[in-house]
């Protein structure tokens, strides 16, 4: 609808409002002296149903269309959701969301999401796509230089977040902490501040397809395992860099302390691991890593009485999902900003989020993601992790 048209419309119907009022206001006694005749009252209402079809073009016309740029890893992505959430429920946007195709399904079921674009190995893939739909702006929340490709490619006002690499970069190599007492979720938030959005305090999102959702009656009949009452721990035993990851003599020791049964999830690579741990826990392990794809390996997390993990994507499912999270933490630290963020009624309660980590380490954190081997040599970290600590934890 163009905005003349849009404009004649409002002007004959403000010019009818007054009569329109009067007629409203007195309908009863009007009709009781039979003076409002079907023709009026069909007119009135007709124009009723125009003006409302107008604020809806001209809501149309207004709302914008947004493009998020988060390209991964699992937990990064899950970590926007807030923004995402906001951006629609705030302000009614067009959300459009670009990533790589490997993560497109941890937003492809969001139903705050209009459009998913992805791509395999080069932004190139969908460039023309992106520009064809003339964003009004780009929210860019990963901050390197493939986006930077994107952001010029579309020329149009960006938001981008502040990563803090120099802040990190002091952490890591110096341990001054220069870094904010600022969760990577409030940052992320920070950046569509100039929009007029807020935190709503509702948390992170993570929604899986129905397709997806496991029925726990269902696995412990297809593994022969022993799920009393259906509670059981969920154990995240990988991450994608082993200084982030307990040793497995370590995860053997927390799972034979275990009361509930354990299932042990993570990826392909962490099957042997997994095999390993459930043939030597003296309790119920069950080793689902690399048998089930994110989704529904969310689906197990979401129904555990409580998640034991690593610092990985998983936990931030799992605190998308409110559930109690014992956090295990080697070569990275909380202080980074990025643990289990919890909705602001929950932030309260400390036994949803147990951090275990060795304090005082001078050679911790040694990076701000991992390496595949202990820089040092002796995995401090890791090796002097409290396991009875966990275990209580789990049991508590």
């Amino acid at each position: 609808m163009s905005d003349w048209l849009i404009q004649e419309h409002i002007n004959v119907f403000i010019e009818v409002m007054p009569a329109l009022i009067y007629l409203l206001q007195n309908y009863k006694n009007l009709n009781q002296k039979k003076i409002f005749l079907d023709e009026p009252k069909i007119l009135i209402l007709n124009l009723i149903q125009d003006f409302i079809s107008i604020l809806r073009g001209v809501f149309y016309l207004c709302r914008m269309k947004i493009l998020i740029i988060r390209f991964s890893s699992i937990g990064d992505i899950v970590l926007t959701s807030p923004v995402v959430r906001c951006l629609k429920k705030q302000i009614q946007a067009e959300i459009h969301y670009l990533t790589k195709k490997s993560f497109g399904s941890i937003v492809r079921s969001n139903p705050y999401i209009d459009k998913v674009f992805s791509f395999e190995k080069d932004i190139a893939e969908v460039i023309n796509d992106l520009t064809s739909e003339q964003y009004d702006c780009v929210i860019d929340l990963h901050k390197n230089l493939r986006s930077f490709r994107v952001r010029q490619a579309l020329g149009i006002k960006t938001y981008s977040f502040n990563k803090l690499n120099i802040e990190k970069w002091m952490m890591v190599n110096l341990k001054l902490n220069w870094l904010p007492n600022k969760h990577i979720v409030d940052r992320n938030l920070a950046t569509v501040v100039p929009l007029n959005i807020v935190n709503d305090g509702a948390g992170l999102d993570y929604f899986i397809p129905e397709k997806d959702e496991v029925n726990i009656s269902d696995i412990g009949r297809e593994y022969d395992f022993s799920i009393p009452n259906s509670q059981y721990i969920a154990f995240v035993i990988g991450a994608a860099h082993a200084t982030k990851r307990l040793p497995v003599e370590k995860i053997i020791d927390i799972c034979n302390n275990i009361q509930l049964s354990v299932i042990l999830l993570g990826g392909k690579d962490d099957f042997d691991n997994g095999e390993l741990i459930a043939s030597k826990s003296t309790g119920y392990a069950l080793n689902l890593c690399g048998k089930l794809n994110l989704n529904q390996s969310a689906s197990i997390v979401k129904q555990a009485h409580k998640v034991i993990t690593h610092d990985t994507g998983l936990m931030h499912i799992a605190a998308a999902f409110r559930k109690n999270i014992i956090s295990v933490w080697g070569n990275t630290i909380p202080e980074f900003g990025m643990y289990p963020y919890l909705p602001k009624t929950s932030q309260s309660d400390k036994s949803m989020n147990e951090v275990v980590e060795v304090k005082g380490l001078s050679c911790r954190p040694c990076s701000k993601i991992g390496y595949d081997k202990c820089p040092k040599s002796h995995f401090k970290c890791m090796q002097m992790i409290d396991i009875e600590a966990v275990a209580i934890l789990a049991n508590r």
